[in-house]
């Protein structure tokens, strides 16, 4: 049986799990047959607590509206059951994979993300493809030409999906393409294959304007300022 593919972000209240940050969005999309299957789970959540300014400007959930949603405790079951045996695409995991350790411990969950399933760190796998370049989310969407302009503030869900599109654009491969034929087809066969598919189905590419390039750096210098202020590395959100 084929392993379930999944890819998971979050959006937590801070930079510090020892600090005791909290998650307040979790997003997790399952990838079937190298699209976007119906597989969903997403959920705001109630940290009991405000999040850091810089945390706040970048994703903008407040303690007003996360107020009413569930505490994580209360979709901890769900979760666990969602990810059971799934290999999880995350970007830079160790951040997210120690939040959410953190939180299945406070739920009373005896296992680690890691022993509940199988974790790929997209952000290596970029490392590995495009050495010496950023490949921070922003980055890959940027070198993929993948539409980030709905994107004005992270999100978990959100980024999930753009995630999976540059893994799948990392991972492509001519079947991406449309070419179904066999290897042992004549490649006049492929060539006929892929200008049909670039009839039915032309590439568009939209790109950021300049205004909201320039937005989106303001909002990196912020978070960038605020983790040089209290003397922390800068582990968010260069490499998410």
């Amino acid at each position: 049986m084929t392993q379930r593919l999944l890819v998971l972000d979050t959006e937590t209240t801070g930079l510090e799990v020892a600090q005791g940050h909290r998650i307040i969005e979790v997003g997790c999309l399952e990838i079937q047959n190298r699209r976007l299957g119906a597989g969903k789970f997403h959920h705001y959540l109630n940290p009991d607590r405000d999040s850091d300014p810089g945390a706040l400007a970048v994703h903008g959930l407040t303690r007003a509206f996360l107020s009413d949603k569930p505490r994580f405790a209360e979709i901890a079951a769900a979760f666990v059951e969602f990810v059971r045996g799934a290999e999880v695409l995350i970007h830079n995991a160790a951040f997210d994979s120690d939040f959410l350790n953190a939180e299945l411990a406070r739920a009373g969950i005896g296992q680690k993300l890691e022993e509940l399933c199988t974790i790929t760190d997209t952000w290596q796998l970029a490392k590995q493809k495009h050495p010496g370049q950023k490949n921070n989310l922003n980055a890959l969407c940027q070198r993929y030409q993948i539409d980030t302009s709905a994107r004005e503030l992270h999100g978990a869900l959100m980024d999930a999906q753009l995630l999976a599109e540059a893994y799948l654009a990392m991972t492509a491969g001519q079947s991406s393409l449309g070419l179904e034929a066999s290897a042992a087809a004549p490649a006049g066969a492929a060539v006929e294959s892929l200008l049909k598919t670039a009839a039915k189905h032309p590439l568009v590419v939209v790109r950021a304007s300049a205004d909201e390039i320039k937005a989106h750096e303001e909002k990196l210098k912020m978070v960038a300022k605020l983790a040089q202020k209290e003397g922390r590395p800068l582990v968010w959100p260069e490499n998410l």
